[in-house]
């Protein structure tokens, strides 16, 4: 199924109601993300060495909280805070 992003537990209690242009900007920065991951964890399902940190993007209006998990294949979006 290859590289993909989502929002960990769910997208009404990671984003809840957020305004459609924040969740906009959110969404991009993910798929960007996730493009990066696929390119820097080539092995995707096998891959083997120490899974990285979590880490937090800053986008217009807000940022979020993210985990990317390479065995998974997957960028989760964990919290989303915007004002």
């Amino acid at each position: 199924m290859g590289w993909q992003w989502e929002y960990d537990p769910d997208g009404r209690h990671v984003i809840g109601d957020a305004p459609p242009a924040f969740i906009a900007e959110v969404e991009k920065m993910a798929n960007e993300l996730v493009r990066a991951a696929a390119a820097f964890y080539l092995g995707g399902t096998g891959y083997q060495g120490e899974g990285p940190k979590g880490a937090f993007a800053h986008v217009p209006g807000g940022f979020f909280n993210y985990l990317v998990v390479p065995r998974h294949e997957r960028l989760y979006i964990m919290q989303v805070t915007y004002p």
